[in-house]
């Protein structure tokens, strides 16, 4: 490590040594470049000898020249005006150049400024990296072996830093070295990334070892790293030191370069002078050529005047055209004026040539001196090689020859020149027209003036004749005799020569191709040259015009000053629209450009979208076509497999059916889609054409606008670089889409050959197929899944491209309007610019004006400050004048004690600051201390948050799935949980920091709380016991996500730590499987194995064209994540910015509040203290001068003697070590800011280091999640290779199983044979033999006799006939066997023939078998490395892919938090700048009383002053004292008086000083107050001409600009005109040397001839043996074709072989195919069939859950009302029984009231009418109408007995109540009925004013006492009278008839309800009389009206 970053540091030093020297070297490149353009046509000579020659002749040519040169500049005076305007311009091009050097300078020094910065940020970067590495190291090697080993990296990292020799040996290699240095710069920014992550993985390390480490292992690391800290200090300054050296080297070198410019300049603008006077003289030369076609056309031109009067009449019909005639030939005219300008300046240009052949001829003169010299060496080597020089000299006379060549065609190329000028200058003058004549007399008085010049030039080339006469002869012999001089030099410059004629080749080309760049720089210099001379003519008008205007501008200087507010502000505004004009063009230029961009994006996208439209329709086609084969086969397979499932067959077809049709629909809506698309594409099209229409408009239009704002163009490539983003991001899409088709069609093409490959072994075993269906049909499901995803995402691509279609064709929509408003604007603003130009004209006039007012201003500041100086050298001269009056020859002494005073202050102060750096330094490390702790506190608390946001969220799922049960189950319950999600749900948003575990319990809680609430039914019980499982689910899974993480985080480490050797190992395994496969296929690379190896050919090309999709993907994923990466540190960058910014203005803003808060007030007091301190010393000091004074005295009276005079002194060695000691602290106190300066920084980069952890940590975890995703897969991928192989395995055994069956069969067959071929030959022999003994039989008995014969023939005929029947047995048995042996013999034939096939076959293919097994085997084995490193392959790209997208998103929502961060910090910059401005204000203020305060300071020092006056005067007396004491010792005591005496006078005089002073300081602060107060304003004016200034050097800065393109235009015309000038020249002096050349040409002319024929020899002589190489090479070609032709004959008889094997394969494979697709239908028809009814059985379960659910829920509801219904029902009964108590108590009870009132009105009414009052009292007490009659009857018998039958309560049975008799006085009032009187009786009763005498309830006896009356009766009136005595008692103005209502009681009955006495209506049963109900609008009248009627 220690050497790496010394290299590092070493490294860093270069490059920024070269940095340095490519700046300084910039200035240089950029003058040297400028040189070589002037200096560029330098003439070129292919012989030394002739440029020599040439040299010696041109000397001589120019010394005559000058001669004739000298004689014409006398008669030049004529043209002294022209020459001056010349010099002016070229003054005025000094002066551009001049600021343009002075910019450059400036712009240099800035680039050395932002370097340095640069570097020093990356030193500052790179020590904080060291620092950290060091740091992690130790702490790492720590806690690896608990010893700390010592730092190497501070003594190793020692920068070396290369010095420059000089800053110019070089020009050329700047750029060079600039570019390098950018590398270098480059290269170190990525070192320092590299360090960054190596300091990130150290950190992770010391994070896992810092809790084993104790705190004195941190001490001793702490010591260490202050010393390394320390170290790299000293290399720091150090670096800086040098640093600083090197920039004023450059500084010095760059003013050094400045000067040898100016120089440089100044010497061409002379040479330019003299040129001009040259190119004039010529011009007078070449005028003289003109005259002699101008006399031929002026007489031409006289006869068509003259004939012009006949066609007057004609020519007014043709006015019209021949206006437009005049104007073109007005043009041509100027044009050819423009020509003629254009000869002159190429006459001036010939000019600056003669003066640069001057400076040429100045240096061949002195080469001739040096060459005189070495002429006398070097002649006696001349006569030894002068037979070498002969053939030298024919290269000579070639040239020669070429020059008068050139010399022609220039004289050629000079007459047509002129002709076509003549022909210019009089073209179409012939029109009839009166203009025309006044041309023609001007042309004549022109072409007088051409003649007589013509005359004199004339006269002065006859003179130059004659002395280029006279010159000639004399240069001929010079030439002779530097000849044989220069002949010894041309050996030596033979090999130079060699070697400058490479050099002039190059030189060539490139001076033909700036040939080229010169010309057009000359055409677009001459158009450039005629607009500068007009507007110099106008400005030349304008200056002339200004010049009389200054005088009368002066006055109005004050009037304009107003005016100028108003300027600025108008200004800004046109300068606004300006900006906003050039925007608006370039907008709409790149707008152009773009939309011509994005249509030819949307051109390739409609090509590529058409082709894949055309490979879909390919596809579907084909797929159409397999499908209708695939119909067919499916037909033959049914007939076959009916019998064995024949139901799902049928279902399984028509699902696949309706699949195919619902493809068929999708394959329809593609093609409407697609056909969508091309309309869209067509209208797109027409669109683009009225576009391109509009933009050839546009471009005519905004041509001119688009060359004056090229610059500005450059702002809006980050426009252009965003729509290439958008088009990237599209591109992107549809690379996607057909990378998808792609990986379709190769999982397509997997699939067939797995198919194959399963068929071909699968071929004999039925059996097996059904078993492989069933995989098949897995994989199947799997591929239709695949599918249908990929329908989807081509559907959803389609919708992509239609919504980018409509946004496209919106967005051109807009785009049109948008030009369409953007030419009208362009028109304005063309209006608006020439107004803008003209205002602009204007205020450069104003701006003049204000610069000589700016420049009187600043003349006055400088005297003002000069005069400030004066004052100040005049007041401290006073002072001193002062002090050397008040003090005398022991001043000394009050001088140190103040010196010593002021050190004392100063070393206090010092120790204060010194301490206060100590604290901020311990303050400082205990935060980055605490930083630390933080940053490994932070870490943890991150991964335990991220651990508990897992959990959360998990937990937030398994409770949402608990709540959703829960919702169904309790309505209470869910408002509480809805509480508790949402705190979980603001929790996560909120704080991340959510543990889960209580808000579970809380669940919990709640849970049991509600469930404990309810009355414990079995559901509660349930829901229990789930929630308590659930509950242990979660802790469960939270343990297990625990683990997880702890195992996530160890493997994060092992994978860091293991990366790089894996990487190593495996780099290291694919090179040797790469060696294996290559072995492997030199072994396969056999002709059997062809089929094979093609086969894993197409396998690996396959995987080829996967990897480099792959490889695609992961490129565009990278380059988009490097420019999010890009945009995301700009982002970050911008927000650092922000924040810094903020952190600043919070900081100043603290400071400022601070300061103004508590600095004013403790300055004050501070300032208030320190005087009050001054004064109360000074008066301690006056104490002791006087009491000093008292002694003296009282020794003067004692006369005594023996003071010292050195009493006072100091010490000069304490003055010393004091002055010592304040140096040593303030350098500690440097060093302690320093420090503390790097303490803040190292601070920052923790925090910025703690943030680039957490985001580390973030990815981290997300390549963890990725890793498990890939292993995941990964091991499911292993999984399905071990499967495929073991069935492969399987296979090979089940065939091999086959072929022992097959040779067991074979063997069985032979056997059978065998045993056949041994029966038919015992067969044939026991025939014979029978045969044989039958004939002997026959032939023995023949001698014997007859009887024997007799029974022999009986015995025979038996015998015989059994013979007979067993012959015929076995002759059936024999036609048997032999039919049977000709059909086994045959059958044995055909089996051994098929046998012999079959063995053969057999043979044949279990060779071949053999063989493909051992191919397969190693196929296999070679498969199975390529997919272990395919695998290994695809797992890194897809874990990069993932990665990249992680980061992706990542930077994606970075992005979003930043921009979200950058608004935030936009307001708080925004409320800061308001807090800024109010601190401001408060400033001001401050600054008032801060002034008021110092007025105070200023009697205070003047106090002071005083004070120090009268210490002064004191100190005075007491030396005078001292010198009286001494003079007494001597005796003289008259000069003691004397010397008293002055002193007094000294004191009076010091006091009147002192008064006067004082005034004079009082006036003078106030005199400083005011210039204060009007520097403030005077700098409030400097700053606002400041920013005029700015705006005017911004202006003339965009003008130098132009001029400095125009100059260097100019630069490079006059650069081509001079280089054509001396070609001109160098051809006339050939011209001169080919005179003398041509008598030496003749005899070169016969060497030539010689050495040609030699040569012409010897070129022959190759040409044949050219020839005959030639045929040799073209036999040889002719056997290569032969070869070739059988090579191409035998290989394409190999690929016909192979096709047709391949073609018979396929066909196979395709049948195969066929048939396994047919079955994988079904199958999948089947599974999609059950996966319907598996869906519908789950949502039947769904259903019934939520309806077992809604029926708990209904359950509890009733449960709930009947509890309801059971409470309510005994609310009732306690009514019930409460209204049964009622009904009991009421029963006896009289309602007193009701009585008192009717027995009132009893008596109140007439005797006529009381029967009828009795009657209603008895109705209303319910008695009947027999009753009554009788109690009427009974009323003769008087009052006594109704009274006591009312009131007794005894009575026996009296049931009537009798009435009071009338008194006769009434009778004659109540005549009227009763009703009425009874009516108002009750309403006034009912008003009474006084409560009514109550009867007492004791006294009243109950009625139903004596058991007359009906109960219901008694009740009636007993409730009548409670209520009515309540009524009474309570309210007096109460209605008694409406009161009596018990509230108990309702009036009216409940709809429903059970029997009760109260639910019922009102019956008979109670009285109707008092539970009526009233509205209280009727009154007491109408109620007993309804009473009555009742």
């Amino acid at each position: 490590m220690a050497s790496w970053l010394g290299g590092l540091g070493a490294g860093l030093g270069q490059s920024l040594g070269q940095v340095g020297g490519g700046l300084s070297s910039l200035t240089g490149h950029i003058s040297s470049l400028t040189r070589d353009m002037l200096l560029e046509g330098a003439e070129e000579l292919r012989d030394e000898s002739t440029e020599l020659q040439v040299s010696n002749s041109r000397l001589r040519e120019i010394e005559s020249i000058q001669a004739a040169q000298k004689s014409e500049v006398g008669r030049s005076g004529m043209q002294n005006e022209r020459l001056k305007k010349v010099c002016g311009d070229l003054e005025e091009k000094h002066e551009a150049a001049e600021l343009q050097i002075k910019q450059l300078s400036i712009e240099y020094r800035n680039q050395l400024q932002q370097k340095e910065v640069e570097v020093s940020h990356l030193k500052a970067r790179q020590n904080a990296l060291q620092e950290q590495l060091q740091k992690l190291q130790t702490a790492a090697q720590a806690a690896q072996l608990g010893i700390v080993p010592p730092t190497t990296t501070s003594a190793s990292f020692v920068p070396v830093v290369r010095h420059h020799s000089s800053g110019f040996q070089g020009d050329d290699m700047d750029f060079g070295d600039v570019i390098w240095s950018q590398q270098e710069i480059n290269r170190l920014s990525n070192e320092v990334s590299r360090l960054e992550s190596e300091i990130d993985h150290w950190k992770q390390i010391a994070q896992s070892s810092k809790v084993q480490r104790t705190n004195d292992d941190e001490q001793s690391e702490i010591c260490k790293l202050q010393n390394t800290i320390k170290e790299l200090k000293q290399n720091l300054s150090q670096e800086i030191d040098e640093h600083q050296h090197e920039l004023s080297v450059l500084q010095d070198a760059h003013r050094q370069k400045l000067v040898e410019l100016s120089r440089r300049h100044r010497e061409e603008l002379g040479e330019y002078e003299e040129r001009i006077e040259e190119l004039e003289n010529q011009l007078q030369q070449g005028g003289a050529g003109t005259e002699v076609t101008d006399h031929s056309k002026i007489g031409e031109l006289k006869k068509f005047i003259q004939n012009l009067p006949t066609g007057k009449a004609e020519s007014m019909h043709n006015m019209k055209e021949l206006e437009g005639h005049i104007k073109e030939l007005n043009r041509k005219l100027a044009s050819a004026e423009e020509r003629n300008n254009i000869l002159l300046k190429e006459q001036e240009l010939v000019k600056v040539e003669k003066s640069q052949i001057t400076q040429e001829y100045e240096r061949l003169n002195s080469e001739f001196s040096k060459l005189q010299n070495s002429v006398a060496e070097q002649e006696t080597i001349l006569k030894e090689q002068g037979g070498k020089f002969q053939p030298m000299s024919s290269p000579v006379e070639e040239e020669v020859l070429r020059l008068q060549q050139a010399l022609l065609d220039a004289e050629k190329e000079i007459q047509r020149l002129n002709s076509l000028k003549q022909a210019d200058s009089f073209i179409g003058p012939g029109e009839d027209f009166p203009e025309v004549k006044t041309d023609i007399q001007v042309l004549k008085e022109e072409n007088h003036k051409l003649r007589k010049e013509k005359e004199e030039l004339q006269k002065e080339l006859l003179d130059f004749q004659q002395k280029n006469a006279d010159v000639t002869p004399a240069s001929t012999e010079d030439q002779t005799l530097e000849l044989n001089q220069l002949r010894q030099d041309l050996e030596r410059k033979e090999h130079e020569f060699s070697e400058s004629i490479s050099e002039r080749e190059t030189l060539t080309a490139e001076l033909e191709e700036l040939d080229k760049q010169n010309q057009e720089a000359t055409q677009h210099m001459i158009t450039l040259k005629e607009q500068l001379s007009k507007q110099r003519t106008e400005t030349d008008s304008t200056i002339n015009q200004l010049k009389l205007d200054i005088d009368t501008e002066r006055r109005k200087v004050s009037e304009l000053e107003v005016e100028k507010m108003e300027i600025i502000k108008e200004l800004g505004v046109q300068k606004e629209k300006l900006t906003q004009c050039t925007f608006a063009l370039n907008d709409l230029h790149m707008s152009k450009q773009e939309l011509e961009d994005n249509i030819k994006g949307l051109y390739e996208k409609l090509k590529k979208a058409q082709d894949c439209n055309l490979n879909n329709k390919k596809e579907i086609a084909e797929l159409q076509q397999k499908l209708k084969e695939k119909e067919e086969e499916l037909c033959i397979s049914q007939n076959k497999l009916t019998k064995i499932n024949n139901q799902e067959y049928n279902i399984s077809c028509q699902e696949k059916e309706a699949e195919i049709a619902k493809l068929n629909q999708d394959i329809a809506e593609n093609k409407q889609l697609s056909k969508i698309l091309e309309k869209s594409v067509f209208d797109l099209q027409a669109q683009n054409e009225n576009l391109f229409a509009d933009c050839e408009e546009l471009k005519r239009q905004l041509h001119e606008a688009i060359t004056e704002k090229n610059k500005i163009s450059l702002e809006k490539g980050t426009m252009l670089e965003a729509l290439t983003m958008e088009k990237g991001q599209l591109e992107s899409e549809l690379n996607q889409t057909e990378k998808r088709l792609l990986e379709q069609a190769h999982k397509y093409e997997r699939t067939i050959e797995e198919l194959t490959n399963t068929r071909s072994l699968n071929t004999t075993a039925l059996q097996l197929e059904h078993e492989h269906l069933i995989k098949v049909n897995r994989e199947r499901d799997f591929e239709i899944a695949e599918l249908k995803r990929n329908i989807e995402q081509m559907e959803a691509d389609h919708q992509e491209t239609k919504e980018m279609l409509t946004t496209s064709l919106g967005g051109q929509k807009q785009l049109t309007e948008l030009i369409k408003e953007k030419e009208v604007f362009v028109e304005k603003f063309k209006n608006q610019a020439i107004q803008v130009q003209q205002e602009l004209e204007e205020y450069i006039k104003a701006s003049k004006k204000h610069e000589t007012v700016r420049q009187n201003l600043e003349e006055k500041d400088k005297n003002l400050a000069v005069m400030k100086e004066e004052n100040n050298h005049l007041k401290e001269e006073i002072e001193r004048l002062k002090d050397q009056q008040s003090r005398s020859s022991v001043v000394a002494e009050p001088k140190t004690l103040d010196i010593i005073t002021e050190l004392e202050s100063e070393i206090t102060q010092l120790k204060l600051i010194k301490n206060n750096l100590e604290e901020e330094i311990k303050f400082h490390k205990k935060t980055i201390e605490d930083q630390h702790q933080k940053t490994v506190q932070l870490q943890q608390s991150l991964q335990e948050h991220r651990k508990e946001i897992d959990e959360s969220k998990f937990q937030c799922e398994q409770m949402n799935v608990t709540h959703e049960k829960l919702f169904l189950e309790k309505d209470e319950e869910i408002k509480s949980l809805q509480r508790t999600i949402e705190q979980i749900k603001t929790q996560l948003h909120n704080e991340r920091q959510v543990i889960q575990t209580d808000s579970s319990d809380l669940f919990q809680e709640t849970k049991v709380q509600t469930l404990n609430g309810e009355n414990g039914n079995e559901k509660h019980d349930l829901s229990k016991a789930e929630i308590e499982r659930l509950v242990k689910g979660m802790r469960e899974k939270e343990m297990e996500i625990k683990h997880l993480n702890e195992k996530n985080v160890s493997l994060t480490r092992q994978i860091d730590q293991l990366s790089k050797d894996e990487v190593g190992k495996l780099t290291q395994i694919i090179q040797e499987k790469d060696l294996e496969i290559q072995a492997l296929n030199a072994r396969v690379s056999s002709a059997s194995y062809r089929q094979d190896v093609l086969c894993l050919q197409q396998q690996l090309q396959a995987y080829v064209m996967e990897r480099e999709q792959v490889l695609a993907v992961l490129s565009e994923k990278t380059r988009e994540n490097s420019q999010l990466k890009a945009e995301y540190h700009k982002i970050m960058d911008m927000v650092a910015a922000k924040e810094a910014a903020l952190i600043k203005l919070q900081e100043e803003n603290k400071k400022l509040s601070n300061k103004f808060e508590n600095s004013s007030q403790d300055m004050f007091r501070e300032t208030v203290q320190n005087l009050s301190r001054i004064i109360r010393e000074k008066d301690i000091e006056i104490d002791a001068l006087s009491q000093k004074c008292q002694t003296l005295l009282t020794v003067l009276q004692t006369s005594s003697a023996g003071t010292d005079n050195g009493s006072g002194g100091v010490n000069s060695n304490q003055f010393e070590e004091l002055l010592q000691e304040r140096d040593q602290l303030k350098q500690q106190v440097k060093k302690m800011e320093e420090w503390k300066q790097q303490v803040m920084t190292t601070v920052q980069n923790m925090q910025h280091e703690s943030a680039h952890l957490q985001e580390e940590l973030h990815k981290l975890q997300a390549q963890i999640s990725v890793d498990s995703d890939s292993n995941s897969k990964l091991q499911l991928d292993y999984n399905g290779l071990i499967q495929s192989y073991e069935q492969n395995e399987r296979k090979l055994k089940s065939f091999s199983q086959e072929l022992v069956q097959v040779q067991h069969s074979i063997g069985q067959l032979h056997n059978t044979k065998d045993l056949l071929l041994g029966k038919l030959d015992m067969v044939k022999p026991p025939l014979q033999m029978a045969s044989s003994s039958v004939l002997q039989a026959s032939g023995i008995p023949s001698g014997t006799p007859s009887e024997i014969l007799s029974d022999h023939c009986k015995q025979l005929q038996q015998e015989l006939e059994q013979v007979k029947k067993i012959v015929q047995e076995k002759d059936v048995t024999i036609r048997t066997l032999q039919e049977n042996n000709q059909r086994l013999s045959d059958s044995m034939a055909a089996k051994s023939e098929l046998e012999r096939k079959g063995q053969e076959e057999t043979d044949s293919e279990m060779k071949q078998i053999r063989g493909k097994h051992d191919v397969l085997q190693k196929s296999l084995k070679e498969k199975d490395l390529l997919i272990k490193s395919k695998s290994d392959q695809l797992l890194s790209v897809s874990e990069n892919l993932s990665n990249k997208e992680n980061e992706n998103e990542l930077l994606k929502q970075a992005v979003t938090n930043l921009k979200e961060r950058n608004l935030i910090l936009e307001m708080d910059i925004r409320k800061l700048k308001e807090e800024n401005e109010k601190i401001v204000e408060r400033c001001r203020e401050r600054e008032t009383e801060f002034r008021a305060l110092q007025e105070t300071n200023m009697q205070f020092s003047m106090m002071l002053r005083e004070k120090e006056f009268e210490s002064h005067s004191m100190k005075e007396k007491a030396l005078a004292f001292e010198k009286l004491l001494k003079e007494k010792e001597q005796g003289k005591t008259g000069e003691l008086n004397q010397l008293l005496n002055e002193v007094k006078s000294m004191q009076e005089n010091a006091v009147t000083f002192q008064q006067e002073r004082d005034q004079v300081m009082v006036a003078l602060k106030q005199k400083q107050m005011e210039n204060s107060a009007l520097q403030n304003e005077v700098q409030h004016l400097r700053e606002k001409e400041q920013r005029l200034n700015q705006e005017l050097e911004r202006l003339r800065n965009h003008l130098l600009e132009m001029e400095d393109s125009y100059t260097r235009e100019a630069l490079a015309a006059e650069d081509r005109e001079t280089k054509l000038r001396k070609k001109v020249t160098v051809l006339e002096e050939k011209l001169v040397s080919s005179s003398t050349a041509v008598e030496n040409a003749s005899h070169q002319a016969s060497l030539q001839v010689e050495s040609l024929q030699e040569q012409l020899n010897l070129v022959s002589k190759q040409r044949d043996e050219t020839m005959l190489q030639l045929t040799i090479s073209q036999d040889q070609v002719k056997q290569y074709a032969m070869s070739l032709a059988n090579l191409q004959m035998v290989l394409e008889q190999f690929q016909q072989e192979e096709k047709a094997m391949y073609a018979a394969e396929l066909d196979k494979h395709q049948k195969q195919i066929t048939e396994w697709k047919r079955k994988a239908e079904r199958l999948e028809e089947k599974v999609e069939s059950l996966q319907e009814s598996l869906e519908e059985a789950n949502a039947a379960l769904d259903a019934a859950s939520r309806l077992t659910e809604q029926l708990d829920l209904k359950e509890e509801q009733i449960e709930e009302l009947k509890k309801e219904g059971e409470i309510r029902k005994e609310m009732l009964e306690d009514a019930q029984n409460k209204l049964m108590n009622l009904i009991n108590s009421t029963e006896g009870k009289v309602d007193k009231v009701l009585m008192r009132n009717l027995f009132i009105g009893h008596f109140h009414t007439p005797k006529n009418k009381r029967h009828e009052a009795l009657r209603l009292m008895g109705s209303i007490l319910g008695i009947k109408k027999e009753e009554l009659d009788q109690l009427l009857s009974e009323e003769q018998r008087g009052v006594t007995r109704w009274v006591t039958g009312w009131l007794g309560g005894g009575g026996a049975g009296s049931k009537s109540v009798p009435t009071t008799p009338l008194r006769p006085a009434h009778q004659s009032i109540f005549n009227s009925s009763f009703s009425e009187l009874f009516v108002k009786f009750l309403e006034t009763e009912s008003r009474p004013t006084l409560p009514p005498p109550t009867l007492s309830v004791h006294d009243m006896k109950p009625l139903g006492v004596s058991g007359i009356g009906k109960p219901s009766s008694a009740t009636s009136s007993s409730q009548m009278q409670d209520a009515a005595g309540a009524g009474t008692s309570r309210r007096p103005d109460a209605n008694p008839f409406l009161a009596p209502r018990s509230a108990a009681v309702p009036l009216i009955t409940p709809a429903g309800g059970p029997g009760h006495l109260l639910m019922k209506p009102i019956s008979d049963a109670l009285p109707t009389f008092t539970p009526l109900p009233v509205s209280p609008d009727a009154s007491a009248g109408a109620v007993l009206k309804d009473l009555l009627k009742q």
